[in-house]
């Protein structure tokens, strides 16, 4: 039954209106527990290294080189892809394609759930994604999809993610890559 308000119009609430908010600084959100940030970054590690079709969604925030910063990002998302062996599919335009898509001849960033559907992605990486973007595609993704989703946000993070990485800059995201490697060799990949 819908309920009065916005929540009615989603059949699967957004994690807010379940309670569910960002870590502070310094830790992260897990499966809407707050855990430390080396926690979330195994389980994130895990679940890219174990489940089909691991691909990392890189935005404008780290593929263009707007600054020092995002050329660095760049080429650890890069390296990250590599010891994930994960696919990259750039979200690069935001602007929705109307009247139609065609998923087989373009990949439209706007209906991120037709992306992860059509190439069957099981565990993906949301980096340098617009946080007001973000926030909307990881409630799409998270109520039409089983695709464990994993937030490396800049600023707050986002609670709709299955885990969601505060304050990532150079200095965590290549913690991220280390820990990752750890978690590659424990696995025997």
């Amino acid at each position: 039954m819908a309920t009065l308000g916005p929540s009615g119009f989603s059949p699967y609430p957004v994690a807010v209106y379940e309670g569910v908010l960002n870590p502070p600084p310094g830790k992260a959100l897990m499966f809407n527990e707050i855990v430390d940030e080396e926690i979330a970054m195994r389980e994130a590690a895990k679940a890219m290294l174990t489940l089909p079709n691991a691909t990392i969604f890189p935005g404008p925030q780290v593929l263009y080189a707007w600054n020092e910063e995002a050329k660095q990002k760049a080429k650890l998302v890069k390296k990250m892809a590599e010891v994930l062996n994960a696919k990259i599919i750039p979200m690069y335009d935001y602007r929705p394609k109307y009247p139609k898509i065609n998923p087989e001849i373009e990949i439209n960033p706007n209906h991120p759930n037709l992306t992860i559907w059509h190439n069957k992605i099981k565990a993906c990486i949301f980096v340098g994604v617009h946080c007001h973007y973000a926030n909307v595609a990881l409630k799409i993704i998270r109520a039409e999809t089983d695709c464990f989703t994993i937030a490396m946000c800049g600023m707050a993070g986002h609670e709709d993610a299955m885990i969601t990485l505060r304050d990532q800059h150079v200095e965590e995201m290549e913690k991220f890559i280390r820990i990752a490697q750890e978690v590659r060799r424990e696995l025997g990949k």
